[in-house]
């Protein structure tokens, strides 16, 4: 019951002193880095990827081109959908902090560029008025 409503109301884990929700739940900052490794000069570092045969690379392009569309469709939906499962939203007090926040910017912006096209319509009347 305790990691639904950590859920629901965007508690961290880190408040509970519980470390299971922590490997549950993402973060948003990357948890594994690549490995690198260094020449014999200790200057250049370089990341290893396994590189594709040209054979392998048309199979890939030929693979992504044919096929059912529907099923390409129905596809990319599930993964829109299993990426969107990884978001983490806003809870409602979250949401009205951020937008009066953008909303006191944009209110804030708006007053100063028009102050200073109105000192620029009197500073052009001024000089040649």
């Amino acid at each position: 019951m305790s990691d639904e409503r950590d859920t629901r109301h965007g508690a961290h884990a880190a408040d509970d002193g519980d470390d299971t929700a922590a490997v549950s739940r993402p973060s948003g900052k990357r948890s594994a880095r690549r490995a690198r490794n260094t020449s014999d000069s200790g200057t250049v570092a370089t990341i290893e990827r396994p590189s594709l045969s040209k054979a392998a690379k048309k199979t890939d392009r030929a693979e992504r081109k044919t096929g059912n569309p529907f099923k390409r469709l129905i596809k990319f939906l599930r993964e829109v959908v299993a990426e969107l499962r990884k978001v983490i939203w806003p809870n409602r007090k979250q949401m009205v902090t951020y937008t009066s926040v953008v909303l006191v910017f944009v209110i804030f912006m708006v007053a100063f560029i028009s102050g200073l096209d109105l000192a620029f319509i009197k500073g052009v009347n001024w000089l040649f008025g």
